[in-house]
């Protein structure tokens, strides 16, 4: 577990944005570090498990919330907004994890062989549960990992250490769910053929006509299992995804406010700046300038702290180490 954490600090020291968040060139794999509590983090979650290495963090998914700990898995069960807050982190212990998305060929290829399962009434689905972690799950990703420092390495081993990923989770406690999630004829197989439209085509407005129909359902039946597995509506969703894409456009690439809202689908800047006041209460000019104070604050806080790294431990420290 200790090397594990030492290279999550150590990737994400050289690749993470403001927020803490590192991609990865194997695909599905990222990971976080931050070093201090946060406000609220708005993302949206394509479904995955993530693996708290150090730290803790409280995550509301739609109707459901938890504090997730050190040595727990989450699992998030759908594409779903995820609204999270780091509550446990410093420099000496910052908060550490590792998340894979789910791939849905994969899952669907192993639940056959794996039999089906009991169908389960939308009511049944979860769409965020943490057991602890097993050490199968560890031992998968510490092999990811390792890819990093072998990029040749990644298109030849990925594919075989993810497959193994999933057959685990398959295997353990989330197994039901993940089946479920797999099943082409479950309402969550058929309403992810319709988030996945949304997501490909947010900018554009997406008849929701268009999207029942995808999803083989009514239009009555569609928003009512949209909303109960998402907790919104599908323009509200849509407006979701709208809206945090544009803050990160902000932060990550320095698009103006009203740049962003454009960029992202929106055709009034009012109407942007009010339902982005809404979701991250602040205005988007003065929400931006208040994340990239704090990133700049923690990059010099970083930099001090490698700087006194870098100087020699009085022996009765070093001795210690």
């Amino acid at each position: 577990m200790n090397s594990l954490k030492q290279a999550v600090r150590t990737y994400t020291s050289r690749h993470a944005n403001s927020r803490g968040m590192a991609l990865t060139p194997v695909p599905g794999l990222r990971m976080m570090c931050l070093e201090a509590p946060t406000g609220d983090l708005h993302t949206v979650y394509k479904p995955l498990v993530c693996l708290v290495l150090q730290g803790a963090k409280h995550v509301i998914v739609g109707r459901e919330e938890r504090v997730l700990s050190a040595g727990e898995s989450a699992m998030v069960s759908a594409d779903m907004p995820v609204v999270g807050r780091i509550v446990q982190a410093s420099r000496s212990a910052p908060y550490l994890a590792i998340a894979v998305e789910l791939d849905m060929a994969i899952l669907r290829e192993l639940t056959a062989h794996l039999g089906s399962p009991r169908p389960r009434r939308p009511s049944e689905m979860p769409t965020l549960f943490a057991v602890d972690t097993e050490a199968a799950l560890l031992d998968c990703a510490s092999r990811l990992m390792q890819l990093l420092d072998r990029p040749e390495a990644v298109p030849l081993l990925s594919p075989g250490i993810m497959r193994e990923l999933h057959y685990w989770l398959l295997s353990g406690p989330h197994s039901t769910v993940l089946q479920t999630l797999a099943d082409p004829d479950s309402h969550a197989g058929r309403l992810a053929a319709a988030i996945a439209i949304l997501r490909a085509e947010y900018r554009s407005r997406v008849p929701v006509e268009r999207l029942a129909a995808e999803a083989g359902m009514s239009l009555t039946s569609f928003h009512k299992h949209f909303k109960h597995m998402t907790s919104l509506t599908p323009g509200q969703y849509q407006k979701r995804l709208r809206l945090v894409e544009a803050r990160r456009l902000m932060l990550d690439e320095g698009f103006s406010a009203s740049n962003a809202a454009f960029e992202v689908g929106y055709e009034s800047v009012s109407q942007f700046t009010r339902e982005y006041g809404r979701l991250f209460q602040a205005p988007p000019k003065r929400d931006a300038m208040r994340l990239q104070g704090k990133s700049s604050i923690l990059v010099e806080e970083v930099a001090k702290t490698k700087h006194s790294m870098s100087r020699p431990l009085p022996a009765s420290v070093a001795n210690q180490a």
